[in-house]
């Protein structure tokens, strides 16, 4: 793992002072560590009878496709108001400095589909707990969530802790 992580840059005072941030670009543009990563996520998985992988906006788009494809399942983007054409299901849910919304197509989730939730981080676990909310207001079961990087001292995974949760990489 140390190998992936030296193909995460660190960007100090990023987005505001005293935020360390884990730049996944400098990994995206590495085949190879590209291919690990998915791999990585992936493995963790396979055998399972997933038949979705949703991906969180905007860098859960990146990775769940791959994971998808590996999977042999459907992806399904979750996405920021406003984004999608059809009749959606909202989860609006609380940030440490206000409140976010997301919003998946009513029909894209249904009663009995396992669901795989895919995004590029776990902080402190708002995000993901929203979606796998969402997931299950739609009948679908949780089957796991996975993430590249995990930021254990924020403690998200306490949130999550009713899920299979898989991250990769550890910080």
């Amino acid at each position: 793992m140390e190998d992936l992580k030296k193909l995460i840059r660190e960007v100090p005072n990023f987005p505001k002072p005293g935020i360390l941030f884990y730049d996944i670009t400098t990994l995206l543009k590495d085949p190879l560590g590209l291919h690990w990563a998915v791999d990585l996520l992936a493995n963790h998985y396979v055998g399972r009878p997933i038949n979705r992988v949703v991906g969180i906006e905007a860098r859960g788009f990146i990775f769940a496709p791959m994971v998808a494809y590996r999977l042999n399942a459907g992806f399904v983007p979750v996405r920021k108001p406003g984004k999608l054409p059809a009749t959606v299901a909202r989860a609006t849910y609380q940030l440490e400095y206000g409140q976010d919304t997301l919003e998946v197509h009513r029909d894209a989730i249904g009663r009995g589909d396992s669901v795989l939730i895919i995004d590029d981080l776990l902080a402190t676990g708002g995000t993901a707990a929203a979606v796998a909310g969402l997931v299950e207001s739609l009948g679908g079961t949780v089957a796991g969530i996975g993430f590249v990087i995990e930021l254990e001292f924020l403690k998200g995974r306490a949130k999550l802790a009713k899920y299979d949760l898989h991250s990769i990489l550890k910080y």
